[in-house]
This record gives structure tokens, C-alpha cells and sequence, in this order.
């Protein structure tokens, strides 16, 4: 997916794979613990051998993350021009019957291209973010990573919850209640936080993206933040949560059916696993 998404962007916009000077993954779904999938990137995309390559796992808010840090790269003339992916595959992590996150999750992914500009009004930030480890086991896949070399995480007990739905600890776990209450608790002081920040209005943002996490905590927080619904980005009607994926492809989406256009200011928060949070400011340029 990720290697596809590029390939559709250079469609879009005729770049010169030989100028990309960066690529950064963003994926809680990698092909292989190592190497970093951004490596098979560049082998796929032939992308010259002086790219820096390398993946994040920051999940619901890993494509503002990723913004902030491909903004860093630039700002320090480390680089010029370079690609920002997300691209995640949560259908691996879901049990066959869990019919509560199977219903909510999607798999997506995205490609952006970034680079240097010299144009007053474009560019990237500023940004906020933040992080409570406490909140880790709300949002999880218990047996992964080093905690399953030793296991079989293929004969794993199957547990039943409440609702009745299967599951294993090599599945996807959320506490959905958490989570919400999580959200509610950070999303609101975070617009607030980057508003400040920038020395902004809400009025003088003309979208609020927020992560498409769904419909109706989406709708709970636009309420509570007293967001226009004008201003209001909800595109979730075609695909779940995609997690680091959500917010471009919202964007994408308000892009192509002329809801978005060039010049427009747009406030981008994500927010979720881990908990982390992040936002930042996007003058929107379509081409």
C-alpha cells in the first residue's frame, strides 16, 4: 500500500523520484520487525541511495507527528524535498469475530510529498503535541513485538467479552469507553493549545480535521469545541478509522469534492494510541 500510494502521487504530480532526499513511515502494521519498511520503499521505488529512509509508530496521531518532523528536516536544510507515508493494515491485528473493532477500523494509506518553499504564505506548523504512557494498555495488541518471541501466538486462548466477541492477546484490544473519555479530555484543550500557539483565531482557521476516529466521537467533540460545521471536516462515509492514514485521506477526500482549496488555512489534530496527541497548522496548496 505504501509503495502504491506513492506511485499514484508521482501520477498526480510528475516528481522526479532523483530529488527525494526523505522518506518517512509511518505504520503500526510493518512487514518485518526489521528492516524498517521505509528501506523496501526505496528498494521498490529505486529512490536514490542517499534517501534517508526510516519508519515511526505513532498510530492516530502520526501523521501530524510526521508532518512536524519532515518540517524539522527542511527548516535545518537537512533536506529539500521528501516523502511522508503512512500506511497501515489493522485487518492483521483484528480477530475474524470481533465484530465491535472489525466494524470501526480500515486499512489505508497515504503519500505526501513535502519540500522547501519560498513563498510567504505556505508552509507547515506551528505544532503541539503529547504523550501519557499510562494510557497504553486502553488501545493494544498485548502479545506482539518482544512480548511474542517466545509464545505461540497462534494458539493463544480465545477470550469473550461482554458483547460476545472473540478475541486473543495477539488481537487488537480497545477500550472503547477509555478511549472516548481520553479524547474528550485531551482534543479540545489541544485546538486550544496550538490556537494559542499560533496567535490565531478559530475564525481565521477555515478546516478543523480532526483524526477520523468516528462518527460519533467526532460529532462530540465538533460540539464541544463549538467548531462550525462548515469548518468541520468528517469524511467517513466510504472507510473506517485508518488510523495515521485518517487525516490525509479526510483531506484528500475534501480536496476532491471541492471543499478544501488552495490558500485555506487547516487546523490538523490527531489523537489515540499510546495516548498521543499532536496538532498543527496546514496552508493547503493542491498542487
Amino acid at each position: 500500500m505504501a509503495v502504491a500510494s506513492v506511485k499514484d502521487l508521482r501520477k498526480r504530480t510528475g516528481f522526479d523520484p532523483g530529488s527525494i532526499d526523505f522518506v518517512i513511515l509511518c505504520t503500526q502494521t510493518p512487514d518485518h520487525t526489521l528492516p524498517a519498511s521505509a528501506n523496501l520503499v526505496q528498494l521498490a521505488l529505486d529512490l536514490p541511495k542517499e534517501t534517508m529512509c526510516f519508519d515511526f509508530n505513532q498510530g492516530c496521531s502520526g501523521y501530524v507527528y510526521g508532518l512536524s518532523i519532515a518540517a524539522g528536516l527542511i527548516a535545518s536544510a537537512q533536506a529539500r524535498r521528501g516523502l511522508l507515508i503512512t500506511s497501515e493494515a489493522y485487518s492483521k491485528w483484528l480477530h475474524p469475530q470481533d465484530r465491535v473493532n472489525r466494524t470501526l477500523f480500515g486499512d489505508g494509506a497515504s503519500a505526501t510529498l513535502l519540500e522547501a518553499c519560498e513563498e510567504s504564505r505556505a508552509g507547515l506548523g506551528p505544532f503541539v503535541h503529547g504523550t501519557d504512557g499510562s494510557g497504553y494498555e486502553r488501545l493494544t495488541i498485548p502479545v506482539s513485538g518482544a512480548h511474542a518471541i517466545d509464545k505461540d501466538t497462534t494458539s493463544l486462548p480465545e477470550k469473550v467479552d461482554s458483547g460476545g466477541n472473540l478475541t486473543t492477546d495477539a488481537h487488537l484490544f480497545m477500550d472503547g469507553p477509555e478511549i472516548f473519555r481520553f479524547a474528550v479530555d485531551k482534543v479540545p484543550p489541544l485546538l486550544k493549545n496550538l490556537l494559542s500557539k499560533a496567535d490565531i483565531t478559530l475564525e481565521q482557521v477555515d478546516h478543523v480535521v480532526l483524526h477520523q476516529a468516528n462518527i460519533f466521537m467526532l460529532s462530540y467533540l465538533i460540539k464541544i469545541m463549538k467548531i462550525p460545521p462548515e469548518k468541520a471536516t468528517l469524511e467517513m462515509k466510504e472507510v473506517g478509522n485508518t488510523v495515521s492514514t485518517s487525516i490525509p485521506l479526510a483531506i484528500a477526500m475534501a480536496a476532491e469534492g471541492v471543499r478544501i482549496a488552495d490558500g485555506q488555512t487547516l487546523a490538523l489534530l490527531g489523537f489515540g494510541v499510546g495516548y498521543s496527541w499532536s496538532a498543527g497548522l496546514v496552508i493547503w496548496k493542491q498542487d
